[in-house]
């Protein structure tokens, strides 16, 4: 008897990662020989010159060898959740260790948060263009994810009308990401206090701050939004993966601000589903203690590197015909603009074209959000500075090949 294919669940089969997609026909290509220029993924140790600091990675090494593999509590080692705390009172707001919980990485965190707060029907109103999994993950609860829309020609700001015109009380979520991925724009405290403005009217929705590169703020203006608030409440996520160069530690957290104390069945639920996924890894949360607790003077030269790298950047693109870019404000990404007709209306085919004729690799706008990230490509700007040439070289090249 002959049998079909067993049915895939719908919740997976129509999951799409950009960032990571578009490294299936990259590897292809490895595999037949070819070297790629690789500006697709923000992953910092995939880049020479910018290692885990060596504090960090000796008191992860010790805590193996000191024999700390076994499980830790479910919310975190009481000791991180306290350092963490310390460093959010230090943005400003009165953190205790009892609202930090420590997770594998951001990404899980956001999992939790929102199988605890979503039901069928509700809305996660998130920035276009985004972070892939805010558009994956709410469907899996039968929510919906409606982006509010960044100014694509005023450095990607906030637009705070069209963030007032999209609330209504279906939205549980509110989510800022600051500085942005991929627009590496940072919204200052006014704009978060007109945004808090706005949720205060919704009372069952929560500020989401994603702000996992707050120590990547290059214009002076970045704030804590939990900082910001005295009435809504804010989650916020961070951990060591972008500032502590430490992304396969998979070390995250999320930090919950409940200034009317009204988050108290949303805790319960998320701690039931952190004791029931057992715990994040216990040696990496030692090494992330160390970074937080140690010295963080090293942080000057990085973030000195980046913003010089930053810089070519900028400089190169508006050098280019058929693409434009505004200088990011923060995080290690730019988002370009493809002015050049042939390909403005199809960003993902020129990302691969790109890659099969010049083995540059760089992520489609539209992987970030189909309708206001079209017309766009995202780049990270760790590589060195040859490299960063070189792939603005071939760009260029590919470019005027076809028009």
């Amino acid at each position: 008897m002959t049998r079909g294919q067993i049915p895939v669940a719908a919740r997976a089969s129509g999951i799409e990662y950009a960032i990571r997609d578009v490294v299936v026909p990259a590897t292809k290509l490895e595999a037949e020989g070819h070297t790629i220029l690789k500006l697709n993924i923000g992953d910092p140790i995939a880049y020479p010159g910018l290692p885990t600091p060596e504090h960090m990675v000796e008191a992860y090494v010790k805590a193996l060898r000191d024999g700390h593999n076994g499980y830790s509590p479910s919310y975190g080692l009481p000791a991180l959740r306290d350092a963490i705390a310390k460093d959010e009172q230090r943005k400003g707001w009165p953190a205790t260790s009892d609202d930090i919980y420590v997770c594998h990485g951001v990404t899980e965190a956001l999992q939790i948060l929102f199988a605890s707060v979503l039901c069928e029907g509700d809305t996660v109103l998130a920035p276009g263009p985004h972070y892939p999994p805010y558009m994956a993950y709410p469907q899996m609860y039968g929510a919906t994810t409606v982006e509010y829309r960044l100014q694509p020609d005023n450095g990607w700001r906030l637009d705070l009308d069209d963030i007032k015109a999209k609330m209504d009380d279906s939205v549980r979520l509110l989510v800022l990401i600051n500085p942005n991925n991929p627009c590496g724009s940072v919204a200052s405290a006014r704009e978060i206090h007109q945004v808090l403005e706005i949720a205060r009217d919704y009372p069952n929705c929560i500020v989401v701050a994603d702000e996992i590169y707050d120590g990547l703020d290059f214009t002076g203006e970045h704030a804590s939004v939990a900082s910001c608030s005295n009435e809504v409440p804010v989650v916020a996520l961070n951990g060591v993966s972008k500032v502590y160069y430490a992304p396969g530690w998979r070390i995250g957290y999320m930090a919950l601000h409940d200034p009317q104390q009204r988050l108290l069945l949303v805790r319960d639920g998320i701690e039931r589903m952190l004791r029931s996924r057992l715990c994040a890894s216990t040696p990496a949360q030692l090494g992330y203690l160390a970074g937080l607790e140690g010295d963080r003077s090293w942080m000057e030269g990085y973030a000195a590197r980046v913003v010089e790298q930053r810089n070519i950047c900028v400089e190169r693109i508006n050098g280019i015909d058929g693409l434009e870019v505004q200088s990011s404000g923060g995080a290690f990404y730019m988002f370009v603009k493809l002015t050049d007709e042939k390909w403005a209306q199809d960003d993902k085919q020129f990302v691969l074209d790109l890659l099969h004729e010049e083995h540059v690799l760089v992520v489609h706008g539209s992987g970030f959000s189909p309708e206001l990230g079209r017309g766009h490509f995202r780049i990270v700007y760790l590589p060195s500075t040859k490299v960063l040439n070189d792939a603005f070289d071939r760009i260029e090249r590919f470019l005027i090949r076809h028009r």
